[in-house]
């Protein structure tokens, strides 16, 4: 080989996009023939692809799309597959299973580790087990020079990750991250240059976009689930009518448009939900499948009526009829007519060990049901209820967590846990404006539990969970500065991610099912918008940008208290 032609080679191997257009025929013999090499051993190539002899190409399955190259002094091992367009620099490291669609660019030094290895205290650690969930960068998607993505992140189109950063999480279609570890810092579709110029600014004005088309949509999208036959909205087209679609649609309209839905006028609005309240217990049941008034089960010994549904319609249809101007028409009687002892002995017997959450909704349901029987006149419940759940939620509350209940077991985490606070608190601190307990251990369970990547990575966020880690750090942030930075980063990520999932002309999806199927789906719907236009002001005024969006939340995700109360004192200091 002359020295004209070594060096020709080595330029290959630092800028291999050259080589289709400059090499000679010698050169693409030699190519040929390294790839017919590394194809005895299970690799395939499409055309006009160049891998270097230089670099260190030892995987166990290797596929390159067309017009793909692996530049000199890579490191590619494990099973990669890259669709067309894609590029290694060199000194890219690209180990274990590795998936790239078409047109990413890995830049110069940088890493792909899509497989682990354990560090426990029992063996050394090139003894230690390796695990591998893989890594997926999806199409036109730019990794900066000297970037580290580990194993298990999924990287959506058309990101761009910037030099230096470390990629621990999820990265949503069209997000712009960077930082160790990674963050958004916008989303691409927006108007700017390259990610170093990005300013805080980009949110505010991403969430004021957001915002101008969801208000130019809201009609629309609250007519398509008005059902012209039954005269009833529902959830999504296609669905059976419900209670919470109507208070759904109310609670939408009053946030995007500032008035009620168009389909009905606004005091048949209210006629129809106040007609729902059943007059012996006050609960409001669910439509009979005949689309007439339901039926509640028997109650209970203590008089209360096990009815989850309607014990969520009592804060739905409560709060939208403060829309329409309007209340219910009696008093909550289950609420109102239990006594202290019966009350106490309700909340000795709820799951909170095992079900959080259904043990957090019930406190919810009784709590907004003593309010609502306040604001008609009545008595909250018989003398001294009232009193008696703040006490025993004060006596109750876990010094550890700043919460009620247990984490669960390492598969279960800390879901019903979190998810359970936020119910209880909502009903009960929150809507008679009394400060919570330990909000510095609130802030720790709630991060911690918002870090979880089974619930919390792109893709995998439903409504339910992102609304029970972000009102709990709102309300708490009234209080305490504590880890203030890292509250602002996740409610920023949450808040790239939230605008992205707007379908327009339908809304937002509730997201995947929670547990035991729980939710909507998927599918874009009156709740899903709903819940999540609530979380999008909530995750905005962490952020610091919710001046951008012109509405607040009003109804069930109301962020000031529905009553200022003086019936307890707030606690202000917790040892």
């Amino acid at each position: 080989m002359d020295t004209e032609t070594s060096l020709e080679d080595a330029y290959f191997d630092s800028c291999p996009w050259d080589f289709v257009p400059r090499a000679s025929a010698g050169q693409r013999a030699a190519q040929d023939a390294h790839q017919r090499r590394l194809a005895d051993s299970g690799a395939s190539f499409g055309p006009d692809c160049y891998v270097s002899e230089a670099a260190g190409v030892f995987a166990d399955a290797l596929r390159l799309g067309a017009n793909s190259y692996v530049a000199g002094h890579a490191y590619v091992t494990g099973e990669v597959t890259a669709g067309s367009d894609c590029t290694i620099n060199p000194y890219a490291t690209v180990r274990g299973r590795i998936a790239l669609g078409d047109g990413v660019r890995i830049g110069a030094h940088s890493s792909l580790l899509g497989f682990n290895h354990g560090f426990a205290p029992d063996r050394p650690v090139h003894r230690q087990p390796l695990t591998s969930k893989g890594i997926t960068v999806g199409d036109d998607v730019w990794i900066g020079s000297h970037v580290v993505v580990l194993d298990g992140v999924t990287i959506g189109d058309h990101c761009v990750v910037g030099a230096g950063a470390v990629v621990t999480k999820d990265l949503p279609p069209w997000t712009i991250a960077a930082g160790n570890p990674a963050r958004p810092l916008r989303d691409r579709r927006a108007q700017g240059g390259s990610p170093d110029r990005a300013v805080p600014g980009d949110l505010g004005d991403a969430v004021a976009r957001f915002a101008d088309r969801a208000r130019a949509q809201a009609a629309d999208l609250i007519a398509r689930c008005w059902d012209p036959g039954t005269g009833r909205y529902v959830d999504r087209p296609g669905a059976a009518a419900t209670v919470r679609a109507h208070c759904d649609a109310i609670e939408v309209a009053d946030l995007l448009l500032g008035s009620p839905p168009e389909q009905l006028a606004t005091a048949e609005h209210t006629e129809r939900l106040r007609d729902l309240q059943d007059p012996g217990s006050g609960l409001v049941p669910e439509f009979a499948p005949d689309g007439g008034p339901g039926v509640l089960p028997a109650p209970a010994d203590d008089g209360w009526i096990d009815d989850g549904t309607a014990e969520y319609h009592v804060l739905s249809v409560g709060y939208a009829l403060d829309l329409l101007g309007s209340r219910f028409t009696q008093p909550v009687h289950v609420v109102r007519d239990m006594t202290p002892g019966q009350l106490v002995s309700r909340l000795e017997s709820l799951p909170w060990r095992t079900r959080a959450w259904s043990a957090g909704a019930w406190v919810d349901c009784w709590a907004t049901g003593a309010y609502r029987n306040l604001e008609l006149g009545a008595e909250a419940g018989q003398p001294g209820a009232l009193e008696a759940l703040f006490g025993w939620l004060t006596t109750r509350v876990d010094p550890w967590t700043g919460m009620w209940g247990e984490a669960g077991s390492p598969a279960a985490g800390r879901l019903q846990l979190v998810n359970g606070y936020y119910r209880l608190t909502r009903g009960s601190f929150a809507q008679f404006g009394l400060e919570v307990p330990y909000p510095e251990r609130v802030v720790d369970t709630a991060l911690a539990h918002g870090g979880e990547p089974r619930w919390f990575t792109a893709g995998r966020e439903n409504a339910c969970n992102v609304l029970d880690v972000a009102h709990p750090l709102w309300l708490v942030g009234r209080r305490t500065g504590h880890r203030g930075a890292e509250v602002r980063a996740w409610a920023e990520e949450q808040l790239t991610r939230a605008l992205g999932r707007w379908r327009d002309g339908a809304g937002f999806g509730f997201g995947p099912a929670g547990e035991g199927g729980s939710g909507p789906g998927r599918e874009p719907g009156l709740q899903g918008t709903e819940m999540w236009l609530a979380i999008v002001w909530l995750l905005a005024d962490l952020a610091g940008v919710a001046d951008r969006l012109g509405y607040r939340p009003r109804g069930v995700h109301r962020p000031e208290p529905a009553r200022s109360s003086v019936l307890l004192p707030p606690r202000t200091s917790y040892s």
